[in-house]
């Protein structure tokens, strides 16, 4: 089987190739920092606080002391989760008198949390076809 390059320089089979697939086949196509990187960016999503703030935001920016009633969490609590957040630049903040807002740094996160939802949804229908065959069995 032959090796070409994808649109991206990663070098893949001809059938991956044609089926739209590129898996890297050398440490160039994704080194480790990149692959540090990504890590980092899902550790910070990676609480269930910090999903359901960036939930609250899906519809434009909210004070602190907004998403704090929202998440039903002291400010402290929630001022702590969104410097997690900005740390990775995944909320951006700007300030007014006294009060901070917060906003998602880009919109395709939505995107990003969506196609995660489907995904569990989809298992969750696998997984109760399983359940079911098996008490059927």
């Amino acid at each position: 089987m032959g090796l070409m390059e994808d649109t991206v320089g990663t070098t893949c089979s001809q059938s991956e190739a044609r089926k739209g697939v590129a898996l890297p086949t050398d440490d160039s196509a994704m080194n480790g920092k990149l692959r540090t990187f990504k890590a980092d960016f899902f550790k910070a999503l990676s609480h269930p606080v910090r999903i359901h703030l960036i939930d609250c935001l899906r519809d434009g920016e909210r004070s602190v002391g907004a998403l704090s009633e929202m998440v039903g969490l002291e400010l402290a609590n929630v001022s702590q989760q969104l410097a997690v957040l900005r740390a990775r630049n995944i909320v951006g903040s700007r300030k007014e008198g006294n009060v901070v807002f917060y906003s998602v740094m880009d919109p395709e996160l939505f995107t990003l949390l969506n196609s995660a939802m489907t995904l569990f949804n989809n298992h969750l229908v696998t997984v109760q076809d399983v359940l079911l065959h098996m008490q059927t069995n």
